[in-house]
């Protein structure tokens, strides 16, 4: 018996229909994940949510928190995510088609979530392009578990071509060693990336995170952005978005799920605020904040066992979000060295009393030879 071929037996495993089983690689120490968490916990005390936080990907690290985002997302009252994954398949179908069509690209997804959006990617780049490799990218090992399975569900996509990959990809460091293995993997075949669901704006410092992850493409690959974008920048309109996510019960639900996962504080929904405020030129600020209502400070026990002293008044961030103007966005992307490819606008609120919506942009490396356009966004209706 000559000597066994471990990876062909490895890859004809991870082939078998029916077992669901996947590769991860894992590229964080999470028990340093479980430490900064722990040291954004400690804060100076604040009324407007800067002192304690919750940094944008703790807010799905974790069990609780994955299960917490899926109900949300496939909560009907829940209704601009609704529609936002609702109109989703047709919003990429023409970008594909004017943009993309023809070309054979292997699929980076950062940030999965729960999936949906990723399987209509997938549904149109593997046609003619059989041997695409889907490399979806979460700092949740959950939630790429559970991205995983939705997207590749009635996909002709081998199991031994989903490489999910745990690492947080706000950091450099983390990002170069990524472009390092995509390199080895795919020598110098084209990628698509994605950073949908509006992503970008969970970010503190967003703009940074865009130019961090422009160091991800070579000149031929492109990057799929999804952001959140308002008409009007005004007082009215901050309130108005900070409504928006107010009103459901399973965002609320959601936001408050990595205390209650990482903490042994008492949650009171009640006592979730959201604050709507304007970034000058650039866009509205939703700051999502757990504030204490008690009257008296209360002791909060951190993952490390320690104790935070939650004082009356006292605040956590536990969320941030933002919509763009198209000034704002045309900034940050022109900041971070990238080139439109195609954009599309959609206006997701019934008869868009709020003049919010939602922009598709595709963009390219700007030493790809694209010119670098205002992404002035077509327009499109969602069918409703």
């Amino acid at each position: 018996m000559g000597p066994l071929d471990f990876v062909k037996l490895l890859e004809n495993s991870i082939n078998e229909p029916g077992l669901g089983w996947t590769l991860c690689f894992i590229g964080e120490d999470q028990s340093n994940k479980l430490a900064e968490l722990t040291q954004e916990l400690r804060g100076e005390f604040s009324t407007t949510g800067d002192g304690k936080e919750i940094l944008s990907g703790f807010s799905y690290w974790g069990i609780g928190p994955t299960i917490a985002w899926d109900h949300a997302c496939n909560d009907r009252f829940y209704l601009v995510m609704k529609e936002s994954i609702e109109s989703f398949r047709s919003r990429w179908y023409q970008i594909h088609s004017n943009s993309i069509k023809g070309q054979e690209y292997h699929y980076v997804s950062l940030g999965v979530g729960t999936g949906e959006k990723d399987q209509f990617i997938l549904s149109f780049l593997l046609n003619g392009n059989p041997n695409l490799l889907y490399f979806p990218v979460d700092m949740s090992s959950e939630m790429l578990r559970l991205g995983v399975q939705q997207a590749t569900q009635g996909a002709q996509l081998k199991g031994s071509h989903v490489l999910p990959i745990q690492i947080d990809f706000s950091i450099e460091r983390n990002v170069s060693e990524l472009r390092k293995l995509l390199d080895r993997v795919l020598n110098d075949s084209p990628v698509l990336f994605s950073l949908l669901g509006n992503t970008l704006a969970n970010f503190q410092q967003d703009t940074e995170l865009l130019q961090t992850l422009s160091k991800l493409m070579r000149r031929e690959d492109k990057l799929l952005i999804e952001v959140a974008t308002t008409e009007d920048l005004n007082e009215e309109a901050a309130q108005k978005a900070a409504q928006e996510y107010a009103k459901t019960k399973s965002f609320r639900e959601f936001v408050t799920s990595a205390l209650l996962q990482n903490t042994d504080l008492h949650i009171d929904l009640n006592s979730v605020f959201f604050e709507g405020s304007i970034e000058t030129d650039k866009a509205i600020l939703i700051k999502i904040l757990y504030r204490n209502l008690t009257g008296n400070k209360i002791q909060v026990v951190l993952p490390d066992r320690s104790v935070m002293n939650f004082e009356d008044q006292d605040t956590i961030r536990l969320y941030l979000t933002r919509k763009y103007t198209s000034a704002g966005i045309e900034k940050i992307i022109s900041d971070s060295n990238l080139a439109l490819v195609d954009s599309l606008h959609i206006s997701l609120e019934p008869r868009n009393r709020n003049r919010f919506g939602m922009n598709l942009i595709l963009l390219a490396p700007h030493s790809s030879g694209i010119n670098n356009k205002s992404p002035v966004a077509r327009d499109i209706w969602s069918k409703r």
